[in-house]
């Protein structure tokens, strides 16, 4: 047996470098089942520069790439993207490719085929989330048009000729945004959803039907500014479902037939769930799918309840959801993708690393045919996460996952009690979930724990729950950030001492307005965070423009509300350490919040560091800024917080 060496908390010497996180942190998903039994993903490479290649993996035989090493199949509709590819038959694809935004066709094996005209700008016509209309001869989908000239961007639905003579008709127009074009089987009726500044997604989306061959006589079938619909979808019957919120959680929903029932003023809808757990999932990405339908019937569903996401079958003619039993309690933003009696996802799990995985309800066995890393952790050094619910402000209570720190070889010196490094999700209307997570893996098998917020305003917890971040961003968020730290502190799992904050977007606004406002924190970092919310509402692009509407205010009304919590304006009170880091390219919060920043910590005498990267953007994506960034952050936490850590890292200049 080994013997653990006795070693003061942050300076254990750990097998998990930052460039095996890196390599760890394969982006995998929108996978797809082929008829020939194939598994096909999109897989991003941190290595390749944040490539995200097109793969394919044969029954019994080697995952490839089936795009050509140059492409970089990414779409950038409303920035974030998703929906950038689509599979037509076993050999035939379709695919954005992230340097023009155009639309390709390609055969395996063979070159890519433009399906839409080349643009006048670089990415000024971006395209996601496409379908194909195979008796039309055409592919219908969203196209995000950016004029050039100061004025926003349109967003439409519209078809476009699969021979590539390039002639894009629109189909629906005049909505500020669109998503989920989906067609009938039969290829008579055409779904999709639409929304209107202010709302965003989550808050207030609509469901539309109309007559493929007249898509301007349309129906309102559900939804409106107070209900959000995820996930309109056919069944192979020709039913449409969808998910709603309606009853306060994303439940599941069917529609009546359209031919029978078009001529109604009121659409006949049936509720097939009424879990008090949600099945949807905030719309930040195109094309996301929460559900999938079996050849049975079943349909196979990601739920979530507290954070926590497992895979249910309804069967049916049932009401209740079966747990499959499925070990993956992570789905990312989920996209299930069915044919048979087959299943396939990304998930991770507590024990369970990252990979594309395949379920077979006919054996119930599941196989992962891609993991996200070939090399893998050592199991003795994965820390396994501690649901926990703590008092916050309000007389409320909020959730969180605990990983303490977990590494065979050490243990703490007696009575020493260890740093704590709060995670603050983005979004901020996403959520943590439990997983087996290489970088949290990272920091606590060095002895520092972590806890995962789910602050309140997080989904994963019913629509009462994610709205109590309506008129409250930067207030209740960094709050709670701050409950769930002292709440371990006080159960003796960290040191009072030693609490340190980390986030990236709507994650590093909640770090910086706790380290401003509040004074829990001895150290903080922030990836690309929010500093002064009133430039975030005049500077960001379409998708969010209007989305702080719903967070602090409307703009410029409340211009005074914003000012209040921007901890640009109150940096003099900040006397707490803080590293900075930034992608030059970013559009959705732009390098001048975090120079901005980075120039009034220096005015004010506070230790920082700031470190800036070309050519990346909102998320980083390149594996050297990745290692950098977590050797940087490790350094920072060291000097602060009073500990040296066992890896060689590279000298940072702190101000």
């Amino acid at each position: 047996m080994r013997m653990a060496a006795r070693a003061p908390y942050g300076s254990w010497s750990s097998p998990i470098r930052p460039a095996d996180v890196v390599r760890a942190g394969r982006r995998l998903g929108s996978p797809a089942l082929a008829p020939d039994g194939a598994v096909w993903w999109l897989e991003g490479r941190p290595e390749e520069g944040g490539r995200a290649a097109l793969m394919r993996c044969p029954p019994g035989g080697e995952p490839r790439e089936a795009t050509l090493p140059t492409a970089n199949v990414r779409s950038r509709a409303h920035e974030y993207g998703g929906g950038s590819w689509l599979l037509v038959d076993e050999r035939e694809f379709l695919y954005v490719e992230f340097f023009d935004q155009r639309l390709y066709r390609q055969r395996l094996g063979g070159e890519p085929l433009p399906l839409t005209p080349e643009p006048e700008r670089p990415a000024a016509l971006r395209y996601a989330d496409m379908r194909v209309d195979p008796a039309r001869g055409r592919v219908i989908c969203v196209r995000e048009a950016h004029p050039g000239d100061g004025a926003e961007p349109r967003n439409e639905i519209v078809s476009v000729p699969l021979d590539g003579s390039g002639e894009v008709t629109v189909l629906a127009g005049g909505r500020d945004f669109y998503s989920y074009p989906r067609i009938s089987p039969d290829g008579a009726w055409l779904a999709w959803t639409c929304w209107d500044h202010p709302n965003m997604p989550w808050d207030g989306t609509e469901l539309w039907l109309a007559p493929l061959d007249d898509p301007g006589d349309a129906r309102l079938l559900a939804g409106g500014p107070a209900e959000s619909v995820f996930q309109p979808e056919w069944d192979p019957e020709g039913r449409l479902h969808f998910v709603s919120d309606r009853d306060g959680w994303w439940n599941l929903y069917r529609a009546g037939d359209p031919a029978a029932e078009l001529s109604g003023e009121q659409w006949p809808v049936v509720q097939l769930t009424e879990e008090k757990a949600d099945l949807g999932h905030p719309q930040w990405l195109f094309g996301g799918a929460t559900y999938a339908f079996l050849a049975d019937g079943t349909i196979v569903a990601v739920r979530t309840e507290r954070g926590t996401e497992r895979l249910y079958a309804l069967e049916p003619g049932a009401w209740g959801m079966t747990d499959l039993g499925l070990p993956y309690t992570s789905f990312g933003f989920p996209v299930l993708a069915a044919r048979g009696s087959r299943v396939a996802f990304v998930a991770c799990g507590p024990t369970e690393p990252t990979a594309v995985v395949v379920y077979d309800a006919a054996t119930r066995r599941a196989e992962a045919v891609r993991p996200a890393s070939e090399e893998g952790i050592d199991p003795e050094y994965v820390p396994r996460p501690r649901p926990i619910e703590f008092p916050t402000g309000d007389g409320e209570t909020a959730y969180g996952f605990f990983y303490p720190p977990t590494n065979p070889g050490f243990e703490g010196p007696e009575g020493e009690l260890p740093p704590l490094l709060v995670f603050s999700h983005g979004g901020p209307t996403s959520h943590a979930t439990p997983e087996q997570s290489p970088e949290i893996a990272f920091w606590t098998s060095r002895g520092i724990g972590v806890v995962d917020v789910n602050y309140r305003g997080s989904s994963g917890h019913g629509r009462a729950y994610r709205e109590r971040l309506r008129g409250n961003w930067g207030v209740v968020d960094w709050e709670d950030c701050v409950a769930a730290a002292l709440h371990l502190a006080r159960s003796g799992e960290a040191d009072r001492e030693r609490l340190a904050i980390r986030g990236g977007s709507a994650g590093g606004y909640a770090t910086l307005c706790a380290l401003v406002f509040g004074d829990a924190f001895a150290a903080g970092a922030s990836y690309y965070g929010v500093a002064d919310a009133e430039t975030l509402a005049r500077d960001t692009h379409k998708f969010e423009s209007r989305y702080l509407d719903g967070l602090i205010g409307p703009y410029p009304e409340r211009a005074d509300l914003y000012r209040e919590r921007s901890p640009i304006h109150h940096v003099e009170r900040l006397r707490t350490p803080v590293i900075l880091f930034q992608g030059l390219e970013d559009e959705i919060v732009p390098p001048s919040q975090a120079e901005a920043m980075a120039a009034a910590l220096r005015r004010n005498g506070v230790p920082s560091a700031y470190l800036a990267f070309p050519g990346e953007q909102h998320g980083f994506r390149r594996a050297e800024t990745e290692i950098r960034c977590l050797e940087a952050e490790l350094a920072f936490y060291g000097r602060v917080l009073g500990f040296q850590p066992a890896d060689d890292l590279a000298p940072l200049p702190i101000r």
